[in-house]
């Protein structure tokens, strides 16, 4: 994969177009063959090829907006286009009124020059880590195309589409990894920065306490530079890699984060282990026991389902029928929970954040496996009950970095042509910058730069 580096020095020194990267982008897209018509809900072709020629126009005036105009990206079907109805991977929105203005951090990517080329697919109303759409079709994962595996969500078309080359970057959301575990199954790069870093404005949410919003692409420093953008910073250039000798790496091998973790998982992490050992880390066990009570506070049904229902409890009165009734089950349960519950459930929070961080200060970053499981085969989820039961799986050690608030990354670790295994690294809250430094000197060492 090329990434957003190779794009800007294509473009500056001439030897590429910002029209001829769209098109490379679209005839992906559209060819059958790929999966285009189900990675994406809307192809904004014209749209596309308006905006490359208007940014070739600029980079020949010298006028450019920034390094990166011309580039082709992608967006999320849950984030405001104006004159677009926001439909967030549902048939329940489908008579809404188009927006009035862009997302915030859309916005800002279009300011820098970045070229949307269309609207990704994702899980309806991005309420599950699977990837599945019964709507507008399942993308599939780039392992094992011929079997059919899940491509992790909720950002599910956002995960093929940097893999599959239909673009150098997508922007998803992450509420509980619906950055990282797409990331993680289809091989590439997936970033959740501390939450309203990036402005939340124009995003269509599923909880207003852990939404946040992030990048899938090639490479570290590729989610470097869209992050900076989208958070409105000056200056987009990706942090140098930090020195690896010396690297304080916790390891919380003592948590939940390890349970059933399957032997492809294990066997890619540790060799990763091995790797980052060898060329000067330091993996440390740490104990984090505190962490035992997120699922506990989680019991009822956490922010996610509390917050959904509020959102979504008019809109299933006049549409039940219309949401898939996986997610709706999922919704309705938060019917259940009270005003003193969800209280309780925020102390809670804000008691497991205070008593974690000393623990973790120590550390450049804690390092886990993204996800305790390589891509699933799509029918294993046939029944409701293996649903819930992979979903569950697929989010557990993603959720954590939600529930702490924290930044938190992953990268592709196995080796070339086994199936697709994440590395997650975590950083402290509003610690963005540094854990960009030390996965930027994580993803060398793994790939042997």
């Amino acid at each position: 994969m090329q990434t957003i580096d190779d794009a800007a020095r294509a473009l500056a020194a001439g030897t590429a177009t910002s029209s001829q990267l769209v098109e490379e982008a679209l005839a992906r897209i559209q060819d059958p063959a790929g999966e285009g018509s189900r990675a994406f809900v809307a192809v904004q072709a014209d749209a596309a090829r308006a905006a490359a020629g208007a940014m070739d126009a600029l980079r020949r005036a010298n006028r450019a907006p920034s390094p990166y105009a011309g580039i082709p990206i992608s967006s999320k079907d849950l984030f405001d286009q104006a004159g677009i109805v926001t439909k967030a991977g549902s048939i329940a929105l489908r008579d809404a009124g188009p927006a009035t203005t862009t997302a915030t951090a859309i916005a800002r990517l279009e300011r820098a020059g970045f070229v949307v080329l269309g609207r990704t697919n994702m899980v309806e109303f991005a309420f599950s880590g699977t990837g599945l759409n019964p709507h507008y079709g399942t993308p599939r994962s780039p392992y094992d195309r011929a079997t059919g595996r899940l491509p992790g969500g909720s950002s599910s078309g956002a995960g093929v589409a940097v893999a599959d080359g239909m673009g150098f970057g997508a922007i998803g959301s992450d509420t509980g990894g619906s950055c990282r575990l797409p990331a993680a199954l289809c091989g590439i790069t997936g970033y959740k920065p501390t939450a309203k870093r990036v402005p939340l404005t124009g995003a269509f949410p599923l909880s207003t306490t852990l939404d946040s919003i992030g990048p899938l692409a090639p490479s570290v420093a590729c989610c470097a530079t869209l992050d900076a953008v989208m958070a409105g910073e000056e200056d987009a250039t990706p942090p140098t890699a930090a020195p690896l000798e010396g690297m304080r790496l916790g390891l919380p091998s003592a948590t939940y984060l390890f349970d059933s973790v399957s032997q492809p998982v294990l066997a890619a992490f540790d060799i990763a282990l091995r790797r980052l050992e060898a060329a000067g880390a330091k993996i440390i066990d740490v104990a984090l026991p505190e962490l035992a009570g997120i699922p506990m506070a989680n019991a009822a049904g956490g922010f996610v389902v509390a917050e959904s229902w509020a959102l979504h409890r008019e809109l299933i009165g006049r549409a039940r029928d219309l949401y898939d009734p996986l997610i709706l089950a999922r919704m309705e349960g938060g019917a259940n929970i009270s005003a003193a519950e969800f209280i309780a459930l925020m102390e809670e929070r804000a008691r497991i954040i205070a008593a974690i961080a000393p623990r973790t200060a120590y550390f450049d970053a804690i390092i886990a496996p993204t996800c305790p499981l390589t891509p699933p085969a799509i029918e294993e989820l046939g029944q409701a009950e293996d649903f819930h039961r992979i979903n569950r799986l697929l989010l557990r050690n993603t959720s954590v970095a939600n529930f702490l608030d924290r930044c938190s990354i992953s990268l592709p670790c196995q080796e070339e042509g086994e199936a697709p295994v994440g590395l997650m690294l975590t950083g402290e809250h509003g610690g963005d910058a540094r854990l960009f430094a030390v996965a930027r000197a994580v993803e060398a060492a793994l790939h042997g730069a």
